[in-house]
């Protein structure tokens, strides 16, 4: 993968990635979409947001509505009208959080839907046939990611296995050569271990020995404490390529992606941003506020100093009101506003990075974020 790193600020990296469908500037938070959309927003409010790349769930649309209907139409691109660059994962965290009665083989992962209960088994040929048909810019390899906590012993025979299955995805992706756009699709590893740091060298180590496009770090953000996902990172970047982007799947806070961007990591996914829109929590640089607290009824301000234009024009007040009359829009505007926050931090931090600031910047917004405002 065409991957060019531009400036660096202690571990903190400005790079761009040249993918078939244009290129994104890291470091990049990727908005998700989990069933082919982003929930609430349409596609020109994303590229208005300046997303560059958004995430789409090999699991859920091969349950639905199937990837062969999804290759038909030209692939995820041509289905949701998305023309920029797009990402799917494996399927493997979803086999892990949501499957009903899974059973994990050498051959893959036997479960049943969580939609209807229908047997079901995925594998790391199957992952990697979906996603093609999908034709995303970025496939990752299916894992097998281990809960916590679990002994050493377990994550050692899950890596293990994880590593195998690697193997064989690279195997089908050198057999089949997808493409997408008519450029060839890129391949991402994933850097298992759990919380054990010889693990995770040992994981990275054999999948840079592979040789995959990028690597990202998986198992983080599944109920680990901060520490221990930090450590994870912390235990993985230094044996990655420098040439190459990494991926910290799955998380996190705004504080916790500033930290991550400290320790090396290139590009971020999490649907806490919209999630938590949806439930009336609007992030902004004083941290978190729950707009449904009484405290806001008579408020005229923004939801931020930092509003996008299409949002800070609308008091605290009102959209509490939205929310009490279960209006759509209520739930439109915070997931506009909290993605414009992410994709706004992964910005300036990019900023940052090539004006050689960045743990001034990192400091001082973490700083300001994490005083606490008490709502009644």
């Amino acid at each position: 993968m065409p991957f060019t790193l531009h400036a660096t600020d202690g571990s903190a990296r400005a790079g761009t990635l040249t993918l078939p469908h244009g290129e994104v500037e890291t470091p990049i938070f990727m908005p998700v979409g989990t069933q082919g959309s982003v929930k609430t927003l349409h596609p020109a409010e994303l590229e208005e947001l300046g997303a560059q790349i958004i995430l789409g769930n090999t699991y859920h649309l091969w349950l639905r509505p199937g990837h062969e209907l999804i290759r038909d139409f030209g692939g995820l691109h041509e289905f949701t009208t998305w023309r920029k660059p797009m990402l799917t994962d494996s399927g493997g965290f979803q086999v892990w959080s949501l499957a009903k009665m899974r059973k994990i083989t050498e051959e893959g992962v036997r479960f049943q839907s969580h939609l209807d209960g229908t047997k079901m088994m995925l594998t790391p040929e199957l992952s990697m046939e979906i996603q093609a048909a999908l034709g995303s810019d970025i496939a990752m390899l299916f894992d097998e990611c281990p809960p916590y906590p679990c002994d050493e012993k377990y994550a050692e025979t899950s890596l293990a296995l994880t590593t195998r299955w690697a193997k064989r995805c690279k195997d089908w992706v050198t057999e089949n050569q997808p493409l997408t756009a008519g450029k060839p699709q890129y391949h991402f590893g994933i850097v298992q271990g759990s919380v054990y740091a010889e693990l995770r060298e040992r994981s990275a180590k054999e999948l840079v020995e592979l040789g995959f496009d990028g690597y990202a770090i998986g198992g983080v953000s599944v109920g680990e404490p901060e520490h221990e996902m930090f450590r994870a990172i912390e235990n993985s970047v230094p044996f990655l390529p420098v040439d190459k982007p990494r991926y910290a799947m799955g998380l996190g806070t705004p504080p916790q992606i500033l930290e991550m961007i400290g320790r090396g990591v290139d590009m971020f996914d999490c649907v806490m941003p919209t999630r938590i829109a949806r439930h009336g929590v609007a992030f902004t640089l004083d941290g978190p506020i729950h707009i449904k607290n009484l405290v806001h009824a008579k408020d005229p301000s923004p939801l931020c100093e930092s509003c996008h234009p299409h949002v800070s024009g609308f008091s605290r007040a009102y959209l509490r009101h939205l929310f009490r009359a279960g209006e759509i829009l209520a739930l439109r505007l915070l997931s506009f506003h909290n993605l414009h926050f992410y994709l706004s931090l992964t910005r300036h931090a990019r900023q940052a990075i090539v004006a050689g600031e960045f743990e001034n910047f990192k400091e001082t917004f973490i700083q300001r974020y994490n005083t606490k405002h008490h709502e009644p």
